[in-house]
């Protein structure tokens, strides 16, 4: 992955003096309790209360991101920095956008950003983000297409639709973690990161084993803007050797 002066990471109190401010320096306010409504379910009641209460989807909000997964994307970059220097990007599991935002923020608008979602996604400027299934046989020579070149970092934050069964979440979510490495292994240029969504245990198995004989660092993370009770970490392979 290519450096430079130009592609350099600001520290997150950097970026808050530029007027994006840190959300673990937020301040919670008194909590939100809220009503169930005739028409609401318990489940969707605690949810809102737990969106109402949230200083990252406050911070969100106020900052134009489209989501708090911004904040991941953020608080794993601080730590690891794989966007310095990126000049093309993929997105995959790109809705609503929050990841793209960053990458644009951090990488300026030399650096290509490419996406792909289930979802429609809102133009975001400087990203190109087509509306398709990743798995779907097509996928993979339309961002490559539009990638034009290697890219020098995957980011995939894919997560299949909850079924309620949680090995059976697992493994589907899992399945997606190895198609985008798969992807990332046919992208990436030498040098190049990985980063992907997983679930509590981790990357497990023969494609952990993959992931150490294809890059030079292998790391677990779970980001502080990750709900405590959720099971998501991330993967971030660091240094393909192609």
């Amino acid at each position: 992955m290519a450096g430079g002066a130009a592609g350099r990471v600001a520290p997150m109190t950097e970026r808050r003096d530029k007027g994006r401010s840190d959300p673990k320096s937020i301040a919670r306010g008194p909590k939100v309790r809220v009503r169930t409504a005739k028409k609401r379910t318990a489940a969707s009641t605690r949810w809102l209360e737990r969106q109402l209460n949230d200083p990252y989807v406050a911070a969100a909000k106020r900052q134009g991101y489209r989501s708090r997964a911004a904040y991941k994307l953020l608080e794993m970059n601080d730590k690891y920095g794989f966007l310095r220097g990126a000049r093309r990007v993929v997105d995959l599991g790109a809705a609503p956008g929050g990841w793209a935002q960053v990458v644009g923020e951090v990488c300026g608008p030399a650096t290509r950003v490419v996406g792909i979602d289930l979802l429609e996604v809102a133009p975001i400027p400087g990203a190109e983000i087509i509306k398709l299934d990743f798995l779907k046989p097509e996928a993979e020579a339309c961002l490559i297409e539009l990638l034009g070149g290697p890219a020098d970092v995957v980011l995939s934050d894919m997560a299949a639709p909850t079924t309620g069964h949680k090995q059976t979440d697992h493994l589907r979510t899992m399945a997606l973690v190895e198609a985008a490495y798969h992807f990332a292994c046919t992208v990436l240029a030498p040098g190049g990161t990985f980063v992907a969504k997983v679930l509590r245990g981790g990357t497990e198995g023969e494609l952990l084993t993959q992931l150490k004989q294809g890059f030079r660092s292998v790391k677990h993370m779970k980001p502080p803007a990750s709900r405590s009770g959720s099971t998501e970490m991330y993967v971030i392979a660091q240094g393909f050797k192609g």
